[in-house]
């Protein structure tokens, strides 16, 4: 089924805040999961984090990837979009200023370095439980 009105409401309430999810890459067919700060929004997940990170070198090797939150997995692409504070970024990254603002300026970000991007994981398919039923998600 094609993402509708009715899952993207399920899918925002559910993830469309500060909310963890697992987001999985591989590294020369060896699968890495950590779990991620991530925000939903219109069929990708967006994620503040480091450019030289592992997960970030493993995207750029291979951008398939795939995450797991809460009753709800999918797999999708990981687009670097670059710095945090460049031009393009401003929509979104405003939204992230917002939605993790209880954390965003405790030290652990430094919005100053370039190595500081958002991570944009456009999803492809998923498979949403929501009331007993599954649903088969193309985004």
């Amino acid at each position: 089924m094609k993402l509708n009105d009715d899952i993207e409401k399920i899918l925002t309430e559910r993830f469309g805040k500060d909310s963890i999810i697992a987001l999985a890459t591989a590294n020369e067919n060896i699968p890495y999961v950590r779990n991620v700060d991530a925000y939903y929004e219109s069929g990708a997940f967006y994620v503040i984090t480091y450019a030289l990170s592992d997960k970030m070198k493993q995207i750029a090797q291979n951008p398939e990837v795939a995450i797991s939150g809460e009753w709800f997995t999918a797999r999708g692409q990981g687009v670097n979009m670059g710095y945090f504070g460049k031009a393009e970024n401003s929509r979104i990254a405003e939204k992230l200023k917002d939605v993790f603002s209880e954390w965003i300026d405790n030290g652990h970000n430094n919005f100053d370095d370039e190595n500081t991007v958002i991570l944009c994981i456009k999803l492809t398919k998923g498979r949403l439980f929501s009331q007993g039923e599954a649903y088969d998600v193309e985004f």
